[in-house]
């Protein structure tokens, strides 16, 4: 799956299916672009728990971590 990883403010970052980022958290913006990244569920990535990832863009449409920690259901209240 095509995915696009912006960095919010601190060591927050999140990762999405919509290039613009607009359906990240506001709480956390502003949002920054990084990079557009191709995710394969099972295929390891350095510093993202890929499978947890896609879960979450199933359920949540966005993945938000902190310092390497999930933080994408308190994000999405």
């Amino acid at each position: 799956m095509q995915t696009y990883l912006f960095r919010g403010p601190g060591r927050i970052f999140g990762v999405t299916g919509e290039a613009t980022g607009a359906n990240l958290p506001q709480r956390y913006a502003p949002w920054t672009a990084v990079k557009a990244v191709e995710m394969i569920r099972g295929q390891p990535m350095p510093g993202v728990e890929v499978d947890d990832c896609l879960d979450d863009l199933e359920v949540y449409g966005f993945h938000v971590t902190d310092a390497h920690v999930r933080i994408t259901e308190e994000a999405a209240l």
